[in-house]
């Protein structure tokens, strides 16, 4: 069992921190919570950023920074350009409808994909994070056990060069 608690934030750079809590805020939902703006020595020169939190459910949070200068451009803007970099965060099939519906309404594009243990929809924030909105499958419970089991063993065969597919839970 871990000893970690639970997730506090992740971080994330972007360009314009208004366009973000549009995004953030009055789309998907997520209230703004806190903003520091601070100073700090950061690879090796001194930056000035605002660092803003949007706030989940279970009190973790969702948080993004914005350097001052635009000299500073260089820091931080990583490039997440494939769906396999994103944060999913778990929601009621009923927001999950909400949030498709004003991400379309907003000109958001939405991919929906139902993987058998959550079905997801998928869209892009304004400085190209991939964000995933999952909803557990009814038997995720036994799932997450069944895989729990088996993880470890899954993981050392996928190593040893056995790609085989394995998700056939959804069939089950």
């Amino acid at each position: 069992m871990s000893k970690i608690q639970r997730l506090h934030h992740n971080a994330y750079p972007v360009k314009n921190h208004e366009v973000t809590r549009h995004f953030y805020e009055d789309i998907i939902g997520l209230p703004l919570v806190a903003s520091w703006a601070e100073k700090a020595e950061i690879s090796g020169r001194e930056r000035v950023y605002m660092h803003v939190f949007y706030e989940l459910a279970d009190g973790s949070a969702l948080a993004f920074f914005q350097v001052a200068s635009p000299l500073d451009d260089d820091f931080g803007h990583a490039t997440r350009n494939t769906l396999l970099d994103h944060i999913a965060l778990s929601v009621d099939a009923d927001t999950q409808e909400e949030i498709k519906e004003r991400l379309e309404a907003n000109g958001f594009p939405v991919q929906t994909i139902d993987h058998g243990y959550v079905k997801s929809i998928y869209a892009v924030d304004p400085d190209g994070l991939n964000i995933e909105f999952t909803v557990d499958s009814e038997n995720y419970p036994e799932i997450c056990e069944y895989k729990r089991e088996r993880a470890h063993a899954e993981l050392k065969q996928w190593l040893a060069g056995d790609h085989t597919p394995n998700n056939d839970l959804h069939n089950r």
